[in-house]
């Protein structure tokens, strides 16, 4: 990866917590927690599930750029989702540890040298995983998960 892709995905990354935020606009309050698509999450689901999910993916960039060859742990999202009550809980929390996690990062990656993007471990999922692939995967993370909320707006029209 060269570093104008870099910078296209950084800033794509800095990007993802607003482009939720437009999605969520016009979306009905008493909706979030519908299941219009069967088999999908709610709105709501996903709010949590990008709270949860910015919060280690932040940790793991930390710990690739401070830890010789860490070893990155996967985790179950659909028992995140049960066991913290994804859609029994009020969003604008979630949405204020996404909006926390990901500028503190941006912060983080805005700083990052040549031999940051080099250092690597290894993922319990995945295998090898470096800081290059972790932006190669958060970086539309948030996208995609804003055109869930849109599907699911005009599921409920």
């Amino acid at each position: 990866m060269d570093s104008e892709q870099r910078r296209s995905l950084i800033d794509k990354y800095a990007e993802g917590y607003d482009e939720v935020v437009r999605a969520l606009e016009g979306f009905p309050a008493g909706s979030l927690t519908a299941h219009p698509i069967p088999g999908k999450w709610s709105a709501a689901e996903i709010v949590h599930h990008l709270a949860d999910s910015e919060m280690t993916s932040a940790l793991r960039l930390r710990r690739l750029l401070v830890e010789e060859m860490p070893v990155i742990q996967g985790y179950d999202q659909d028992q995140y989702a049960t066991v913290f009550n994804y859609n029994d809980r009020e969003i604008a929390p979630a949405l204020d540890a996404f909006r926390g996690a990901r500028a503190t990062t941006v912060q983080v990656l805005e700083r990052m040298t040549d031999d940051d993007w080099n250092r690597g471990g290894t993922h319990t999922e995945s295998g090898e995983y470096s800081t290059q692939k972790w932006l190669e995967i958060y970086a539309g993370h948030a996208h995609g998960h804003a055109d869930q909320i849109r599907r699911l707006r005009e599921a409920l029209a």
